[in-house]
C-alpha cells in the first residue's frame, strides 16, 4: 500500500519507502552523470524520455518535476519569490518561477541542488503553452539550443496525418542528438526502454485502478505522490518493479481491511495538477469528513490515449510510433468531448459521487475549460460538482478554508442527493 499522506499513518509503506530512494537516486544519478561528461537535456514532461535511452551517455532531467518537488518540501513559494524578485511576473506558472528562481540561485534551497545544466532544451507546445517561452529563457541565458516539438492539439483521436507529423519530429530530434553529443543512436536500445514504459504503465493501471473498490484503498493523493518515478525513472526496469511491488501492496492491505479512509462516505474526483503544497493537509482535513478523492483527471490519462482512461499497450513493433502515437496522453492538449468522455468513464468506473474542479491560477490551459465541464457533470450526468481555486506550486495563491466552505457544500449536496432517493453514481 501506498504511504497515505493522512494522518494517523505514521508508519511508511516498503512501496513509500522504496519511493523516496528510488527518486533521492534518481537525482544523484542525474547529477553524477552529468559531472562525468554525459550529454544532458532538459525535457518537458510529455517529451518522449525513452528516446535517450537509445544513446550511451545521454540524461535527462524535468523541469516541472523538480519544480513540484520542491513545492512538495516546502520551498515552492521561496523559490517563486526569487523569480519575482528577478522581474518575473507573479502571474506566470508557478512551476516556471520554481525552475527560474533556482537556476537564479544556483540551485540553492533546491531539494535537488538544482539540476545540472543541460545541452539541449526540448519542449512541446501541446502540454504546456508557457514551456517554449520558459525554456526559451535559458536558450538566451546560456545559448542552450531549444529543440520545440510542434504537437497538434485534439479535438478528436489522433488522426494519420498527425501521427506521422508527430512521429517524423522525433526522428529529426534524434538526429540533433546525435550531431550535438556525438552518439549514435540504436532504435533497439530505445524499443526496450519502450517495452519496460509500456509494462509499468499497465502495473500502474492496475493500481489506480483499486480505486473502483468500495470502500477505496488508494486516495489520489496516493496516485499524485507515486507518479514522481513516471517523470525520473521512465523505461527502466525498477520502474517496473516500483509499480508492480505499489499495486501488489496495496491488494494485499486491502485483503487485511486496511484503507486510508476506513470511514468512507464520500467519492470524489479531482480534476487539474495535484497541490503539491496541501498533500498532507488536504487529505487529513478530508478523511476526517469521511471524504475520498480516490481519483484524479491528473493520473487516470497517464498511459491512454485521448478520451480514454485504460493502457495503451506496445506491440514491440516501432517504439516511435508508439511515443508519437501517446503524445496526446494528458488532459491539456484535449478538446472538451474527449475530456469529457474520459472523465464520464472515471466517474462511472469509480462510482464517483462528486467532483471537484480545482480551477488552476498557473495552468490556464488545464482550467480553461472547467466550467463547461461542470455543466456537463452537473446537467448530464447528474453528479454534483464545486469548483475552487488553486495554484499547484504557490502556496500564497490558495486558501483552505474558502477551499473548504465549497467541499464540505459539496458534501452536503451528496447527502442531499441521497436523502432525496436519488441513486448514487453507478
Amino acid at each position: 500500500m501506498v504511504e497515505s499522506p493522512l494522518a494517523g499513518k505514521p508508519k511508511k509503506s516498503e512501496s513509500a519507502k522504496r519511493l523516496s530512494a528510488m527518486i533521492a537516486e534518481d537525482y544523484m544519478t542525474l547529477h553524477q552523470r552529468a559531472s562525468n561528461g554525459a550529454f544532458v537535456v532538459w525535457i518537458a514532461i510529455v517529451v518522449p524520455a525513452e528516446l535517450f535511452a537509445g544513446f550511451d551517455d545521454v540524461v535527462y532531467a524535468v523541469p516541472e518535476s523538480h519544480a513540484a518537488m520542491s513545492a512538495g518540501k516546502g520551498v515552492g513559494a521561496l523559490q517563486c519569490a526569487k523569480a519575482e524578485q528577478a522581474g518575473y511576473s507573479a502571474d506566470l506558472c508557478s512551476y516556471a518561477r520554481i525552475d527560474i528562481g533556482t537556476v537564479l540561485d544556483g540551485g540553492r534551497d533546491s531539494p535537488s541542488f538544482g539540476l545540472p545544466r543541460p545541452h539541449l532544451l526540448v519542449s512541446n507546445n501541446n502540454n504546456c503553452s508557457l514551456l517554449v517561452k520558459w525554456f526559451d529563457i535559458y536558450h538566451r541565458m546560456w545559448g542552450t539550443p531549444h529543440f520545440v516539438l510542434d504537437i497538434p492539439f485534439c479535438y478528436e483521436e489522433q488522426n494519420g496525418l498527425n501521427f506521422s507529423y508527430i512521429r517524423d519530429q522525433f526522428k529529426d530530434l534524434i538526429s540533433t542528438i546525435e550531431r550535438l553529443s556525438g552518439q549514435r543512436f540504436r532504435e533497439e536500445k530505445a524499443a526496450q526502454a519502450v517495452s519496460l514504459s509500456a509494462e509499468a504503465l499497465k502495473e500502474w493501471k492496475r493500481f489506480i485502478g483499486l480505486a473502483s473498490h468500495r470502500p477505496s484503498p488508494i486516495t489520489a493523493f496516493d496516485s499524485f505522490v507515486h507518479m514522481a518515478p513516471i517523470l525520473t525513472s521512465r523505461g527502466t526496469r525498477r520502474l517496473v518493479e516500483h509499480y508492480r511491488m505499489l499495486a501488489d501492496e496495496t491488494e494485499s492491505l486491502e485483503a487485511d481491511g486496511v484503507y486510508p479512509v476506513p470511514g468512507e462516505r464520500y467519492r470524489l474526483l479531482w480534476d487539474n495538477i495535484a497541490p503539491w503544497h496541501q498533500l498532507r493537509k488536504m487529505s487529513s482535513r478530508l478523511a476526517g469528513l469521511g471524504a475520498n478523492i480516490t481519483t484524479a483527471s491528473y493520473t487516470y490519462c497517464i498511459g491512454s490515449l485521448e478520451g480514454s482512461i485504460d493502457a495503451y499497450p506496445f506491440d514491440g513493433t516501432d517504439p516511435l510510433a508508439w511515443l508519437a502515437r501517446l503524445q496526446n496522453f494528458s488532459v491539456c492538449p484535449q478538446g472538451l468531448d474527449l475530456r469529457l468522455r474520459a472523465m464520464q468513464r472515471a466517474i462511472e468506473r469509480n462510482g464517483i459521487d462528486g467532483v471537484i474542479f480545482a480551477s488552476n491560477r498557473s495552468c490556464k490551459v488545464y482550467s480553461v475549460m472547467q466550467m463547461d465541464q461542470m455543466r456537463h457533470v452537473r446537467d448530464t450526468l447528474g453528479v454534483p460538482a464545486i469548483m475552487i481555486d488553486v495554484d499547484h506550486a504557490d502556496e500564497r495563491k490558495y486558501s483552505e478554508e474558502a477551499a473548504f466552505v465549497r467541499i464540505e457544500a459539496l458534501l452536503e449536496t451528496i447527502d442531499a442527493r441521497r436523502s432525496s432517493g436519488r441513486p448514487p453514481t453507478a
